[in-house]
């Protein structure tokens, strides 16, 4: 049964008491429906479609990004090392192509190269400033991790803060400690205009 996390909860990525090394990381969110609920904030009169963007950023040991090559989204959908692919940029939320979650991105920890640290999961939306948008306009933003070669879900975590008038998110991140592959639910929210301003954060 997958663990469902709360905010700063982190897990090993292992399971009878092995590695998980071939992992699909789903995200998803939906656009706030017209005359409904708040989701994630407020009323609205009218659903309003938000691109939101979902990106890795390959952090080495340092915590700092090294190379734009280490920067995995819908412009660079692999990395040269074949650990991370981005399987498509989905344009207004909700499920693509079927598939329940809006965006995903396989990962192969085994081919991951020794100096990255960290897989940072990022959220950005697309032209926030001009198009006046923001993550209060979003509802069931979740993040979750699926064990690929059992076809099981290991863990989600559902953010379920307010996040009104925030433009980018850091949503959780895989990282390597003492040798082992963990998970970390953040959830922690700003106002980065674009990924170019989230990802100067990092060098």
């Amino acid at each position: 049964m997958a663990i469902s996390l709360q905010k700063g909860q982190k897990i090993d990525l292992s399971k009878n008491g092995s590695q998980l090394t071939n992992l699909m990381v789903g995200l998803g969110w939906k656009e706030v429906g017209g005359g409904g609920g708040g989701g994630l904030l407020g009323i609205f009169k009218q659903k309003v479609d938000v691109d939101i963007d979902a990106s890795v950023v390959l952090l080495e040991e340092n915590g700092k990004l090294a190379s734009i090559d280490d920067l995995i989204y819908f412009g660079n959908k692999d990395h040269n090392s074949g650990s991370v692919r981005h399987c498509g940029d989905n344009l207004v939320g909700g499920t693509k192509g079927g598939m329940e979650d809006s965006e995903q991105i396989l990962i192969d920890l085994a081919k991951t190269p020794a100096r990255i640290g960290r897989l940072v999961f990022v959220v950005n939306i697309y032209d926030c400033v001009k198009r006046k948008q923001h993550f209060g306009m979003v509802e069931n933003a979740y993040i979750r991790i699926v064990d690929k070669t059992a076809n099981e879900d290991i863990a989600s975590y559902n953010l379920t803060e307010d996040y009104s008038g925030k433009t980018a998110m850091v949503v959780g991140e895989i990282y390597r400690q003492n040798g082992q592959w963990k998970f970390n639910a953040i959830g922690e929210a700003n106002y980065d205009p674009g990924l170019q301003q989230l990802i100067e954060r990092y060098k």
